[in-house]
């Protein structure tokens, strides 16, 4: 009994189809794709909306497939077919940490001038060129939005007050952030019911940053030693700081349907 390649999709109770391959080196639920084509009535309902690929137990029944059986992948060919047109829809990259960047700070100085509540002096701090390296591929990037400025100006018939809130973007100190603000307004007007108290107008003006900015992140650690002589000690505290880049790299799908092709002649072998 061979146990081909697949697609399926969940049960309808949202759980991995018990007909799938018992084998230890089977897989199953890779490379996930919407099931459902946009703009489309759907086909498939919730669980069932997404396509798995794996392995089966056994060859499907021509006389009926099991719930959530989508249909069978036959040759190594059409495996990097599927596999190719499911990642360059959804961009699929390869995502590498490199450490780009290291640097320390060292101070010395007697273990008394550590302890002091007001700092007097004593301690010496040496910091380090900044050893920079560089990875393979093109930096990453990431995307996202945030409020940066809320104005809200109120007239009333007995004056106007301005409340202004601010919010930086904040990203992590190794990376560039570049970004262009749009602002929206809104208007909102309210009348108690009562004419001699007037018209109250409130005005909120929204600015909504855009950015993008380069995968980097640092991180820092600390040790400490201590060396004493002659009943005098030294205390020195390093710090390390490191920066991480991850670099995108082109996908290998001929590679990847390689691998779960191997895996599938094996259990047939």
């Amino acid at each position: 009994m061979s146990q081909p390649l697949i697609k399926y999709t969940l049960t309808k109770q949202g759980r991995q189809p018990e007909w799938l391959s018992s084998d230890s080196r089977a897989f199953k639920g890779q490379h996930s794709t919407a099931a459902n084509k946009p703009g489309k009535l759907p086909r498939f309902g919730a669980p069932q909306d997404n396509i798995y690929l794996g392995i089966a137990a056994g060859d499907p029944d021509s006389d009926g497939t099991p719930d959530g059986y989508v249909g069978t992948i036959g040759s190594k060919s059409a495996l990097q077919t599927y596999i190719t047109e499911i990642g360059s829809a959804a961009g699929y990259k390869v995502t590498t940490g490199t450490v780009t960047g290291v640097q320390t700070s060292v101070t010395t100085g007697l273990s008394t001038a550590w302890g002091q509540t007001e700092y007097s002096g004593g301690l010496s701090t040496t910091t380090s060129s900044k050893h920079t390296a560089s990875g393979v591929g093109t930096v990453a990037t990431l995307s996202g939005s945030t409020v940066t400025k809320v104005v809200v100006v109120t007239d009333t018939p007995t004056g106007s007050t301005t409340a202004t809130t601010d919010t930086a973007v904040v990203v992590n100190a190794a990376s560039t952030l570049s970004g262009v603000s749009t602002s929206v307004g809104i208007v909102t007007t309210s009348s108690s019911g009562m004419p001699e108290v007037g018209v109250t107008t409130t005005t909120t003006t929204t600015s909504t940053t855009s950015f993008t900015y380069t995968d980097v992140n640092s991180s820092s650690s600390t040790s400490t030693s201590s060396t004493t002589t002659d009943d005098v000690t030294t205390r020195t505290d390093t710090v390390t700081t490191s920066e991480y880049t991850n670099y995108e790299t082109s996908y290998d799908y001929a590679a990847e349907a390689t691998r779960l092709w191997d895996i599938h002649q094996a259990i047939n072998s």
